[in-house]
């Protein structure tokens, strides 16, 4: 599928936070509209794909939109939004990205999120949380370890499954392999990173896997696409090849019951260090 790409601009990069996020943030920041990742295996399950506002009709995974004037928005509206956030007395925190993944293989050519990180080190919020599917953030290290400095940052690495590839699903945008290696590079760099099993697929050797995982993070979130997805009972992923996947390989996966067994097992390897749900993307673990 042709790739459909157009350079953009927007008048305020950063979001206030409503629904699922504001637990988590006071805003959202998205450098770009779209994502490349929609063709890989986390793309199937993405719910951003059920928006309308961001899809306006266009296949998921098919378009990107470069936000160019990213970093020079969020210097433009920085100062309003801190106000915005100390006037409801809460921090100034940015989640980046909710809606896109802010390392998608064109990053390397537009460099979008990277002036926006460097922007953030002259004019740092409260506290950043990056989210990303891809082991791409290391090639941003030095900066994100100047950021550390300015502000409390935490990095989330999504790695829904020990599994490298399952049936009937694309592959991954990013190996596991290379996600948990990027994990430790951050980590004995003195970033504090978090892995997100989110969505919880099915998972091979929990207790292997978790057990790598205690080694390379300073935490672990386990999310499910029931309760997960922006809907009640899952049925955004629902309507997807999702969950006939999981199905497949274990049926009780695709059950919240599935979520528990894993939790359990991750707690027997980070203990005080998991996180469920929206508890473990706002920081709380146990």
């Amino acid at each position: 599928m042709p790739l459909e790409l157009s350079l953009t601009t927007v008048k305020n990069i950063l979001t206030r936070t409503s629904g699922y996020l504001c637990e988590v943030t006071s805003h959202s920041l998205q450098p770009y509209r779209g994502c490349t990742f929609g063709n890989a295996l986390c793309g199937v399950g993405c719910y951003v794909q059920h928006s309308r506002h961001i899809t306006r009709g266009r296949t998921w995974g098919g378009f990107l939109e470069v936000r160019t004037n990213a970093s020079e928005s969020y210097r433009a509206n920085y100062h309003r939004e801190r106000r915005w956030s100390e006037r409801r007395t809460v921090p100034f925190s940015i989640f980046c990205s909710s809606a896109t993944d802010p390392f998608v293989p064109q990053e390397s050519r537009y460099g979008v999120t990277r002036a926006v990180l460097e922007s953030m080190c002259e004019f740092p919020p409260d506290e950043l949380v990056l989210q990303t599917h891809s082991h791409r953030v290391v090639d941003c290290l030095v900066l994100l370890q100047r950021l550390a400095e300015r502000c409390r940052l935490r990095i989330h690495i999504s790695i829904e499954t020990d599994r490298e590839t399952i049936d009937g699903l694309p592959p991954h945008a990013s190996s596991v392999a290379k996600r948990l290696e990027a994990c430790e590079r951050l980590r004995s760099a003195g970033l504090t990173t978090v892995v997100t099993v989110s969505p919880l697929l099915p998972i091979a050797d929990p207790g292997k896997f978790f057990a790598r995982i205690s080694q390379v993070a300073d935490a672990v979130i386990i999310d499910h696409f029931i309760e997960g997805d922006g809907s009640i009972d899952g049925s955004r992923t629902l309507k997807t090849a999702l969950p006939a996947a999981m199905a497949s390989i274990v049926p009780a996966s695709v059950s919240l019951a599935y979520r528990q067994q894993i939790v359990d097992c991750a707690r027997r390897f980070l203990p005080g260090r998991v996180g469920v749900g929206i508890a473990g993307f706002a920081g709380r673990y146990a």
